[in-house]
């Protein structure tokens, strides 16, 4: 569903602002996010990229529902599902966040006594699109090779990784790495046969990334805690976060924002950034979850509507490109 500006013209709003809350009660940044949306579209129509229209478009319209228990739920609206999306960035990683939960619940179910770790893992700063891209590719290759080995493979249950890109403030470079929960058989933890130490690790990950520099590769054993596991949910967040940060390109500087979103936007061109392997892929399909990358992201969690909330009236919420925010339609 694409909606066209032009059809809703100011006339149709009123001066009432759009509020809409969470659950536990706090807004959701739907304005923050629009007006982060809108300059980056600005951004893609100087640099002449195509999609600078469609990515205007997005969550131009918002429909909602109203719920039994008096909050809104999102029914329908349009999303660009740009990698540097402000709006469809914080849609996808609450989408990622939930649905890592539901996998994550299901292996331990499967597999109570397993292990879990947290690795991050990068290769050399890129400087420029080009370079981002040849690193990302050769980032996911080294990956896929890690996971591979022998010693890494013995004990492997399954993993959940992500791709994130961020502009070093210093010297304007990129780096790309990736946020990795691994589940393991709990004998990893047993004997030099299968325990792999830190510095074990990152000579593989070397290896796997066929280079002859230092590469970067931290792993931490997540421990599990008896207050509802407070630590792996921490993980599960840290793996699902944002691809790209929104201020990485939205800077004062709108010349070095011109740079970055060309560097990005050839550097992340038909990337993956998020993967599952193992039994935590295996779980995804079961659970039957669609693309947390290129799905739906006007569902991103459990909320699926009753048929009585399907049937209520629906509440437009339309932006207001001059006075920057939403407003209800009457």
């Amino acid at each position: 569903m694409h909606y066209n500006h032009t059809k809703f013209i100011s006339k149709n709003q009123g001066n009432e602002i759009l509020r809409d809350y969470t659950k536990s009660g706090k807004v959701r940044p739907w304005q923050e996010k629009k007006m982060g949306n809108v300059t980056y579209a600005e951004l893609l129509e100087i640099l002449k990229i195509k999609k600078a229209e469609n990515v205007r478009h997005c969550g131009h319209v918002l429909e909602f529902k109203a719920t039994d228990e008096g909050y809104l739920k999102l029914y329908k609206t349009w999303f660009c599902k740009s990698k540097l999306c402000p709006v469809c960035n914080w849609r996808r990683a609450m989408k990622n966040s939930y649905q890592t939960q539901l996998v994550v619940n299901e292996v331990i179910k499967e597999k109570p006594s397993a292990r879990w770790l947290f690795m991050t893992l990068s290769n050399r700063n890129s400087v420029d699109g080009e370079s981002l891209d040849t690193s990302l590719r050769e980032l996911t290759q080294g990956f896929n090779r890690l996971m591979k080995y022998k010693k890494v493979e013995k004990n492997l249950v399954g993993f959940m990784r992500t791709t994130e890109v961020t502009v070093n403030k210093k010297n304007s470079s990129y780096n790309q790495h990736m946020h990795v929960l691994l589940c393991v058989e709990s004998k990893f933890f047993r004997g030099a046969d299968n325990y792999i130490p830190q510095k074990d690790w990152l000579q593989m990950w070397r290896k796997a990334l066929k280079v002859n520099y230092e590469p970067v590769l931290n792993i931490k054993a997540i421990k599990p805690n008896s207050k509802g596991d407070k630590a792996i949910e921490a993980a599960i967040k840290e793996t699902a976060k944002y691809s790209v940060k929104a201020s990485d390109y939205l800077t004062n500087d709108q010349e070095k924002n011109l740079e970055v979103v060309a560097d990005l936007e050839q550097g992340l061109y038909k990337k993956r950034m998020v993967s599952y392997g193992g039994l935590l892929k295996i779980k995804h399909k079961e659970l039957n979850l669609d693309d947390a990358e290129d799905g739906d992201l006007v569902q991103t969690g459990d909320e699926k509507m009753s048929a009585d909330e399907e049937k209520a009236n629906s509440i437009m919420a339309i932006w207001n490109f001059e006075k920057q925010n939403y407003f209800l339609k009457h």
